[in-house]
């Protein structure tokens, strides 16, 4: 069985490994700013500012990984399509480091923002993995 979800495995550890990578570039980058208080991020930063960027862009990847890895167990363990699994799920992984290169690299108020597709991208791919997985279950 989990050979043959080889590549729904390596798509969560993408997950997950950018997931880290985030927390690091956000902790570092808020760190690195004077008179920085562990766990209080400074309320006048905005978009302008990489490390209000980094920090949202972690907290984003936090708010959507309980559905994210929920959906992927769940498919997983009910037996879903290999290849649909993995598809979904690597879409979901490429999605979420494409939004967050463009969350670093661009700093808008304007919404809809380019990172704001991926972020649909990624939504979209875990809605579709779960309907996978009301499929599969009936």
């Amino acid at each position: 069985m989990f050979t043959d979800y080889s590549a729904a495995f390596w798509a969560i550890f993408v997950a997950i490994l950018t997931l880290i990578v985030q927390g690091l570039v956000a902790a570092t980058s808020k760190a690195s700013q004077p008179d920085a208080v562990p766990g209080k991020m400074d309320d006048s930063l905005s978009h302008s500012s990489f490390v209000f960027r980094s920090n949202r862009t972690f907290m984003n990847s936090l708010e959507n990984f309980p559905a994210f890895l929920g959906s992927a167990v769940l498919a997983i363990l009910v037996g879903a399509s290999f290849l649909w699994t993995a598809v979904f799920l690597w879409i979901f992984a490429i999605a979420r480091i494409i939004h967050m290169a463009l969350y670093y690299a661009i700093a808008t108020e304007k919404n809809p923002s380019p990172r704001s597709y991926f972020y649909l991208i990624a939504l979209a791919a875990n809605i579709a993995l779960l309907a996978l997985c009301g499929f599969t279950l009936i």
